[in-house]
């Protein structure tokens, strides 16, 4: 009874235009339609007696209630002051990664409401927490795996069974006009390239595709996976969430081909397989 009745008082307040996260959120800083509330009230309310169950467990819980949302990308691109956006009716697979694990963290949270999972949110999605115009999101998977190690919310189990992996990126610094963001704003270009070239500096690990089938019993239903690629410039050509049918490692995932969240039909080891330009996998462990 006292869950629902501060859940009750959680969709009100989602329901206000004025919807703030935390001290520094504010109805000019967010960007959420009256549906997101909903949804993420909607989400939080399904899962509130399960706030003593793992991270990894709510998480894939959560990825498998978005099953068949659309993909639709660059949802988060609303101009060079960046406003956190709140959008569970459109997902990209990053963004998909990032509110399962967000909910997921807000859940086990002492107060699982609409502000927390904000908040969440924005600490997940931005260096060091805080959301500081567009070069404050965490644009490449392996700096987001980086930095959210860096902050306690996730591990980096490959250190142990993976092999390292050099990243050269700088993909966005060479393709600004593919970014609406850079096209607009020339000046953030040399921004994000300092960025990039700190990023490369660093050493990461991932496991290589041809031992992805031999090492399944090190993977987890709910551990975040970049593929990594082999596409110049980029870290990873994509990211999705661990999931086992039928005794095997299968990738749960916002679909640009299927245009919708799906479990992959096939095991992750064949998915690999199947496209030449991917090369690994690299792995973020929800704590």
């Amino acid at each position: 009874m006292k869950i629902n009745l501060f859940l009750f008082i959680v969709a009100l307040e989602a329901l206000i235009p004025s919807c703030t996260a935390g001290n520094r959120l504010s109805k000019d800083s967010i960007l959420c339609a009256r549906e997101d509330s909903l949804l993420t009230v909607g989400l939080l309310s399904r899962f509130a007696g399960e706030g003593d169950n793992p991270t990894s467990e709510l998480l894939t819980a959560i990825g498998m209630a978005l099953l068949g949302t659309p993909y639709v990308g660059q949802t988060l691109e609303n101009g060079a002051a960046e406003k956190l956006v709140v959008n569970l009716r459109e997902l990209d697979c990053t963004t998909f990664a990032e509110n399962c694990l967000a909910l997921a963290r807000t859940i086990r949270s002492e107060k699982p409401g609409f502000k927390q999972f904000a908040g969440e949110l924005e600490k997940i999605r931005y260096r060091q927490g805080r959301r500081h115009g567009y070069p404050s999101r965490l644009h490449y998977f392996s700096d987001w795996i980086y930095d959210n190690r860096q902050k306690g919310l996730i591990s980096e189990p490959a250190t142990d069974f993976g092999s390292p992996l050099r990243v050269q990126v700088n993909f966005m610094s060479s393709h600004p006009g593919s970014y609406p963001v850079l096209k607009d704003h020339p000046e953030l270009v040399p921004v994000l390239a300092g960025q990039e070239k700190t990023i490369s500096n660093r050493c990461y690990y991932f496991l290589k595709k041809d031992d992805v089938s031999f090492r399944e019993d090190k993977l987890n239903e709910g551990d975040i996976v970049g593929l990594t690629t082999t596409i110049a410039g980029l870290d990873v050509a994509h990211v999705g969430i661990l999931i086992r049918k039928n005794g095997r490692i299968h990738l749960l995932h916002a679909s640009s081909a299927l245009k919708k969240v799906v479990i992959s039909d096939e095991p992750l080891s064949d998915l690999l397989k199947n496209k030449k330009s991917y090369t690994g996998i690299m792995i973020a462990r929800p704590r």
